[in-house]
């Protein structure tokens, strides 16, 4: 984005041209688009990786996406690392030793037919044979060079949150600068952004569904997993040029750059969750006194079981199930699953008969709903700004949702101050707010545009 580009006022003025226009946009000649006739592999060792920095380094944007394990484990940790320069695809191992498997290795041919010329992509994967990662204590191959290399450049995402979060957890990497489909999809006014029905709509490519779910963690992996991982990366550099080449025809690539800087931050801000909610699950609000008390041990129980396990909380047993134990318990029957062991059936009960025993003083709170009804002029404010954004959301063709959802409108006429943290600029400025003077505490900031 140049400091010459227009700004969002003068934009306001042009909403009926803009009005579908994703829905005859034509890819630019300078866009390459790429199939699968280039050369691919997994980084599994220190050398590959130095092969793949000395690409990176040539280019100023980077395709990014990453692969967990979090159906399979209970703790998620980072599995596969995705990365596509110009011209090629990797996949580096975050779970490789660097030590080469010179005879627990094996070659991973990855035939590719192309639905647009008779190319085969073809990568070579070095994985250790029969195993899960790499075991506690074992040293991996070492990454700081890659996340260093990575920091200097725009890392293009597909839905960036979890991604970032991710690397930060997994890798302490923070991106300096992204370009998020997603968002560049929403500002141009897509409705269907997933990267299929992206991928489809811009390159006529059908992408497969069916590693969604599968176990990341497990090694070798197989070839359908490697290519269903590489394709996560592959359209995405050239998607990233047809969606900047929309948004640069309409001026809008400063509200991306706005939009993606907030992605940074808020990835940035650890969640931090109340321990005395945590056990609250879905359907948790119609037990009251002993049974949310059984359903609170029964609920510790089952994290205390996944955890010793090393498996989601779900494999253990599914929520409904722990809600119909709960009552179960306390009308008098004992519930039972064909899958517990003996100890796990046994120390299950014992959750449950110790949670009956307490007082009714240490049973759960019933949890109050927080707040107070809207005032009418909270109301009046609300009013006015949902009829200024879906106004603006109908001459842009956005979702109204995607200007400002509904909680947001709630908290901004109830607080204006509200409007600096959970909206970027362009996003206020399609709202008709200004920036409030210093000592304005009780009016309520709103711009006289064309919008009102």
């Amino acid at each position: 984005m140049t400091n010459d580009e227009r700004s969002t006022n003068a934009q306001m003025t042009q909403y009926p041209e803009r009005a579908r226009r994703h829905s005859d946009f034509a890819i630019p000649s300078g866009v390459v688009i790429r199939h699968s006739s280039f050369p691919s592999g997994l980084i599994a060792t220190s050398a590959q990786l130095g092969e793949l920095l000395e690409k990176i380094e040539r280019v100023d944007r980077v395709a990014v996406d990453t692969e967990a394990d979090s159906l399979h484990c209970y703790r998620e940790k980072l599995c596969l690392l995705q990365i596509s320069v110009p011209g090629c695809d990797y996949i580096v191992d975050p779970l490789a030793d660097v030590a080469e498997p010179a005879l627990g290795g094996q070659p991973l041919q990855l035939p590719q037919r192309d639905r647009t010329s008779n190319a085969n992509r073809r990568g070579w994967a070095i994985q250790p044979l029969q195993r899960t990662g790499c075991p506690p204590g074992a040293q991996r191959i070492d990454l700081e060079p890659l996340c260093a290399a990575l920091e200097r450049k725009e890392i293009v995402l597909h839905g960036a949150d979890f991604d970032l979060r991710l690397l930060r957890r997994g890798l302490n990497f923070s991106a300096r600068r992204i370009f998020d489909t997603v968002i560049a999809a929403r500002l141009v006014g897509i409705r269907e952004f997933s990267l299929a029905a992206l991928v489809k709509r811009y390159f006529g490519v059908e992408l497969g569904k069916g590693s969604q779910k599968a176990n990341w963690g497990r090694r070798p992996l197989p070839a359908r997993m490697i290519e269903y991982a590489m394709n996560d990366t592959h359209y995405l550099l050239s998607l990233a040029d047809c969606l900047e080449s929309q948004l640069r025809g309409h001026d809008q690539l400063d509200w991306l750059w706005q939009s993606c800087q907030r992605a940074i931050e808020q990835a940035a801000i650890e969640r931090v969750r109340d321990e005395d909610e945590l056990w609250r699950i879905r359907g948790s609000a119609s037990l009251r006194g002993q049974e949310a008390a059984v359903l609170r041990a029964l609920w510790q129980w089952r994290e205390n079981e996944a955890e010793a396990a090393d498996r989601p909380p779900f494999h253990i047993l599914q929520n409904h199930e722990l809600l119909n134990a709960a009552t179960s318990f306390v009308s008098g029957s004992t519930p039972d699953y064909k899958h517990f062991s003996s100890r796990r059936r046994q120390t299950f009960r014992e959750a449950a008969q110790t949670a009956m025993r307490l007082p009714e003083s240490e049973w759960p709170l019933l949890r109050r709903r927080s707040g107070t009804r809207p005032g009418q002029e909270t109301v009046r404010r609300a009013e006015e700004l949902r009829r200024r954004r879906d106004r603006a959301a109908k001459e842009l063709d956005l979702e109204p949702s995607f200007i400002a959802p509904r909680g947001t409108i709630e908290a901004i006429a109830t607080n204006e101050t509200h409007a600096t943290t959970l909206l970027v600029p362009w996003q206020k400025e399609l709202l008709g707010i200004k920036a409030r003077p210093r000592g304005l505490s009780r009016s309520f900031p709103f711009e006289d545009s064309p919008a009102s």
